[in-house]
């Protein structure tokens, strides 16, 4: 017999969304359950560990107060816990790995323990209960209502019944959407339906989505030995080679984003190459005091291990396994070439001394706990974002379109990673844009709203919406919609439809911290 546990807000997944959801709901006074199916709450900055990806402006606005506490948290987690250098402790701007993609490269455990830190006093207080290695299996629905979501342990295998008002989908590809029946759109649309110049130009392609990535972390230690044994695979991925790229998938040689023109890459600093050691460095050991560190830690989330060649969303279980396997069998494959046959810039071959670190992910593969995964199911919404909304070839000069019921604000290119339907990099210059509370309703289902990468966008607008302080800021606006709605006795689109309502619940945001749009900025 199910176990049936109840709350005011059930947040299914406990990925960046879902803890700001959860973060949201708890303090606005609700009782909130949030399941996640690994052992580390976090999602993209935990158990993909992907560090964030961010803007410009990040450092001066562009956020939530919350994220920015986020951020803050984990430079002071290594001010007040590690022997930093003196120049590294005094920089207010510390980004502990000196990583080049993100201003805060840092390791998944810092981003961790953080966020647990933030949710401690509603934990501890039992005000939100997090039930690991939890996954969602059915789902009772009546009329446009969920009723209850079953989620069932992933090793005991026994099952419980989550009971709410409201049910937030924070799963990273969108799970409760065909559990409970909403309406949602998968792959890449077509230019028929959404008139964007960089859609299909024929029919919609619905498998036609982002490749997933299997993050891993490594050192290099000069003189040592830690070749993982050869994967079964390996000769597979030795000899692949994408119709679209210049080079085989394992080579020193990828596409440029914007460009498609071939980029040669290098893995320590080399004149002529790009250093994928420095692109997502999330340990620098020099602004560490008394060899703490016995080498640099990187991430590696690079071109070589982008993993393409099918969906796992709404595809058979064993394909779907099969494409995850084939994932994680390409990142150790990228390790054990790197370590064994890679060419060197002194002519020699391999990188022996390259180590796969498993603390650092917290697994015993060494890989991430989770698959990254950069497209997810999307609702079918109330107002759905597009291209021309954001677009800055389209928008000619224009700022992106505003939206009068923006919940908050987000900025990053367009950035789609080579999909399964055999494309290869689009990458668009965006504007600093609004996430819209239409995006956030689905057409039909009252009581379920979307807490990450699952709202109303297309496949293309995906790609700037799904970055870490965008999703966050999702969900951070949906556990607040859930609150105001269950304080008011009210359904999420009547807030959209009545102007004060809209106006009342946006103060409420601005109240939180959250920015409802971007500064006007003068041009220099």
């Amino acid at each position: 017999m199910k176990r049936e546990l109840a709350a005011d807000v059930v947040i299914i997944g406990g990925g960046t969304g879902g803890c700001a959801a959860a973060l949201a709901a708890a303090k606005s006074g609700k009782r909130v359950i949030m399941t996640e199916e690994t052992l580390w709450i976090g999602g993209q900055l935990t158990s993909q560990a992907v560090p964030p990806d961010e803007h410009p402006w990040i450092e001066q606005f562009g956020c939530t107060r919350s994220y920015r506490e986020f951020r803050n948290g984990v430079r002071e987690y290594y001010r007040r816990h590690f022997p930093l250098t003196p120049e590294a402790a005094a920089n207010p701007l510390l980004n502990p790995g000196a990583g080049h993609v993100s201003r805060l490269c840092h390791e998944p455990r810092a981003a961790l323990a953080v966020l647990e830190q933030m949710l401690a006093p509603y934990t501890f207080s039992g005000r939100v209960r997090v039930l690991h290695r939890y996954r969602p299996v059915a789902a009772q629905v009546q009329a446009d209502r969920v009723l209850s979501v079953t989620v069932r342990h992933l090793d005991s295998g026994d099952e419980l019944e989550l009971v709410a008002p409201y049910f937030l989908d924070a799963t990273e590809c969108g799970d409760l959407l065909p559990l409970t029946g909403t309406e949602y759109v998968i792959g890449a649309e077509s230019q028929a339906e959404t008139g964007e110049p960089h859609a299909l130009p024929g029919a919609a392609d619905p498998y036609d989505m982002q490749g997933i990535t299997h993050c891993f972390a490594m050192d290099y230690v000069e003189g040592e030995d830690f070749t993982i044994p050869k994967p079964a695979e390996y000769d597979f991925w030795r000899s692949y080679q994408a119709p679209f790229w210049p080079g085989p998938h394992l080579g020193w040689y990828g596409s440029h984003p914007i460009t498609l023109k071939p980029v040669r890459y290098s893995l320590f600093p080399e004149e002529g190459a790009a250093s994928l050691w420095l692109y997502r460095r999330i340990a620098a050991k020099h602004q560490f005091h008394g060899g703490l560190y016995a080498s640099d830690i990187t991430l590696v989330n690079w071109p070589q291990n982008d993993y393409w060649l099918g969906p796992i969303i709404d595809v058979p279980e064993e394909e779907k396994q099969r494409h995850l396997y084939m994932a994680k069998q390409l990142s150790l494959s990228l390790l054990y070439w790197l370590q064994t046959e890679a060419p060197r810039p002194d002519g020699g071959t391999g990188y022996p001394g390259l180590r796969l670190r498993p603390d650092v992910t917290g697994t015993e593969d060494g890989l991430a706990m989770h698959v990254y995964v950069r497209e997810s199911r999307r609702i079918k919404a109330e107002f759905t974002v597009l291209e021309q909304h954001v677009a800055a070839d389209v928008r000619q000069g224009r700022g992106a379109e505003e939206f009068y019921d923006s919940v908050g604000i987000g900025c990053y290119r367009i950035d789609l990673h080579p999909s399964t339907g055999g494309r290869n990099y689009i990458d668009i210059s965006s504007l600093p844009f609004q996430i819209p509370l239409g995006s956030l309703l689905p057409v039909r289902m009252d009581n379920l709203l979307p807490a990450c990468k699952n709202i109303g966008v297309t496949h293309i607008t995906n790609g700037c919406y799904r970055l870490h302080p965008v999703e966050w800021n999702i969900g951070e606006a949906a556990g607040h919609l859930a609150a105001y709605c269950l304080d008011r006795d009210l359904r999420p689109r009547q807030v959209r439809q009545n102007q004060e309502l809209l106006a009342d619940f946006q103060q409420r945001l601005v109240t939180a911290g959250i920015e409802l749009a971007w500064p006007r900025m003068r041009q220099v």
